[in-house]
This record gives C-alpha cells, sequence and structure tokens, in this order.
C-alpha cells in the first residue's frame, strides 16, 4: 500500500508539472474536471406544493373569482374545529398559492432550505403575509419538507383613486429558511464502487482526454470513456480509500477542453456567437441595402376672391429610393474567426444583416460551422 501511495505521489507531482503554463504555450481552453462535469447522483431535486398566505391586506384573491381559494380556506378552518359550509365568505385577505424549492444534495433532515411563493389567483400584492404550513412534494409524490414564514417581496403596488403605481411583481415572494427538510434523499455517494461523469458540454475529444487525465493520475486504468457525455469511473481494487477519496483527488486536475465549431444567433436581440473553430471556405460576399423614404407636405388651395369655393388642402408627397452597394468582398480559404470577423466589419454591414450573411454562407456550403437560431 505504501508503495501504492508513493506512486501516485509521484505521477500527481508530474502531472502538475506538466500542466504548469509554458512559455509559447497557450491555456485559454483549460479547465478543472470538477468545472466541466457532473457527478452521477450529485444533484438537486425540485419540490412544489400547494398552500395559504394569510395576512394580506386586502390584497389577496377574491373568493368569487377563485373558487380553489374559497375551498382551501373552508377546508383549512375544517381542520381546525371552524365549520363554514354554506356560509358566505368575503374576506380579501388570503391567496393561493403555489410553493417551490430545490432540495439540495446530500440535504439531511431537520436542515433548512429557502421556498419561492407564487400567487395562483387573482391576488393584488402578496405583501406583509405569512405562508401556512404547506407540504413539499417530490416527483414521486412523497412528501420531503414543510414550508412556513412571512412571504418577502421584491416589488409593491399602491392605488388611489385616480392613479395607480406597480414596481416589479408583487405577487411573487421567497421565504428565507422557510423550508424544513423532512425526508432525506436515500444516495450514500461513499459506498459507490462505480459511477459516471457527465459532461456538461458533452464532446468526443474532450471526454478522452478526461479520462486519459485521470488514468495518468492514479496510475491505473480506471476511467472509460463511453459516450461524448459520459465516462464511467471505477474504484481500483488497491485504492487506499473510498469514491468520494478518488473524486477528490481527480477533480482538481485541468484538461484541456475541446467544443465542435458552431455560431449562435439570437434574431430577436441581433446577437451573434461566434465559436474560435468557425472556418469559412473561399466565398465572396456582398451586401446590399435598399432605403425608401416618404415625406408627406401637403399645401393649402385658396378660392378665388368673390368665389363660392372652399379653401382646400391638396396632398403632396415625395417619395425617394437609395440603394447603397458594397463591393463584392472574397473572403478567402480557412480564415480565422479574427479575419472572419475583420473581413465582414470592413463591408460596414450591422448585425441583422450579418445574421443573414452568415446564413447564406453556410446554405452555399463554404461555413465549416453549426449554427443554432435560439
Amino acid at each position: 500500500m505504501a508503495k501504492f501511495n508513493l506512486k501516485r505521489a509521484l505521477l500527481g507531482l508530474m502531472t502538475a508539472l506538466l500542466l504548469l503554463p509554458q512559455p509559447g504555450v497557450s491555456f485559454a481552453a483549460a479547465a478543472r474536471i470538477k468545472d466541466v462535469v457532473n457527478i452521477e447522483g450529485v444533484r438537486d431535486n425540485q419540490l412544489v406544493g400547494y398552500g395559504l398566505v394569510v395576512g394580506l391586506n386586502g390584497t389577496g384573491d377574491g373568493l368569487n373569482n377563485s373558487p380553489f381559494t374559497k375551498q382551501s380556506l373552508q377546508a383549512m378552518l375544517e381542520r381546525l374545529g371552524v365549520n363554514t359550509r354554506g356560509e358566505s365568505m368575503r374576506t380579501g385577505n388570503v391567496a393561493a398559492v403555489m410553493v417551490t424549492a430545490n432540495l439540495p444534495a446530500f440535504s439531511t433532515q431537520g436542515s433548512r432550505l429557502d421556498v419561492n411563493v407564487a400567487s395562483l389567483g387573482d391576488a393584488k400584492s402578496l405583501q406583509g403575509g405569512t405562508l401556512l404550513v404547506t407540504p413539499l412534494l417530490g416527483a414521486d409524490g412523497e412528501v420531503y419538507a414543510i414550508a412556513q414564514g412571512s412571504v418577502t417581496i421584491n416589488g409593491f403596488s399602491a392605488a388611489g383613486d385616480a392613479a395607480s403605481v406597480v414596481s416589479g411583481v408583487p405577487t411573487t415572494g421567497r421565504i428565507s429558511s422557510g423550508g424544513l427538510i423532512e425526508r432525506e434523499i436515500g444516495f450514500v455517494l461513499g459506498a459507490q464502487r462505480s459511477l459516471r461523469l457527465a459532461l456538461r458540454n458533452p464532446d468526443l475529444t474532450t471526454s478522452r482526454r478526461i479520462a486519459l487525465a485521470i488514468n495518468d493520475f492514479i496510475g491505473v486504468p480506471c476511467a472509460t470513456p463511453e459516450d461524448p457525455a459520459t465516462i464511467r469511473l471505477n474504484l481500483p481494487r488497491n485504492f487506499n480509500g473510498n469514491i468520494v477519496d478518488l473524486l477528490t483527488d481527480i477533480e482538481q486536475l485541468v484538461i484541456e477542453t475541446d467544443l465542435p465549431a458552431k455560431i449562435v444567433i439570437d434574431e430577436n436581440s441581433g446577437i451573434i456567437v461566434m465559436g474560435k473553430d468557425v472556418r469559412v471556405s473561399t466565398v465572396a460576399v456582398a451586401q446590399s441595402n435598399l432605403t425608401v423614404t416618404i415625406a408627406e407636405s401637403p399645401t393649402v388651395v385658396q378660392p378665388n376672391p368673390l368665389s363660392l369655393g372652399q379653401t382646400a388642402v391638396e396632398p403632396r408627397t415625395d417619395l425617394s429610393v437609395n440603394t447603397t452597394d458594397s463591393n463584392l468582398a472574397v473572403v478567402p480559404e480557412s480564415v480565422s474567426l479574427q479575419e472572419l470577423v475583420d473581413g465582414l466589419n470592413a463591408l460596414g454591414i450591422s448585425p441583422r444583416d450579418l445574421i443573414a450573411i452568415l446564413q447564406a454562407v453556410k446554405a452555399s456550403g463554404a461555413l465549416q460551422a453549426d449554427i443554432e437560431v435560439l
């Protein structure tokens, strides 16, 4: 066992020396393994519940317009020994809400978590309200937490007889540490002998590089790339520790990530993002702008003196059409991203026109990248 630990220490020192920045070598795409992968089983779980917020200053749900609020209020009062069936209820201090929260991985029973509250009916504001005890359910229908507490909102609303003002969204709020965990997720990471690492940005090259870096550091083939998004990690038989120790050793390893060439376009905002590996084959590009200007300048026509005519307005329209043409520009083969951007900017085109040009170049087969439109 001592020899194995000494071997691990030497391999770790050699890996650290190899990963030090060398003159003339660029590590712009280098990242730690813990920053590019997720560990199987280590994730949040979403919880949801339905409850009532009380104590509102007349800004709650209208019971006639929100029958679910009225039914929930009656059911709650009956559980407390108050019978309101058949009675007319006109309170405006109650609102039905949906309560959501994220249950962190490895949360223990009795721990606290933050919960979000959102109005379900026609309440105007949740300001000053208090959420009553609300069970929070997981995807399996089991109760994992209980929420209760005073609701804090970021917006506000105020109204008078002739004017009103609303800032933010007063019908949503948050209860800091308002959830109490009642059930734990049954997953023991330290007892696992094998698990999977999931890449946040799947890529075959990155997956293989991660597996090679882990195997070189540990000294035994314990990591295997299964697909572009998954690396299988097995605990070595002679490893001095459990899977948690192994993850702690390898998560700080630095690897060079790789991504496919892609251009992301948001047509609504005109945003264009291009990766560094985008390449363009030889292609000629020209762009033309067509501007149409319409100006209305009506004139007043007066009748002759002593005539029975009436003053009239004669319409007059000035119409002009301008066409701005750019020269045909040739983009050489296999240019870099910087050269591509400089060349397109030299044409004096706007981001909106650039989107159309990139799509046209892609359609011609000269753009060596994928285009994703948001």
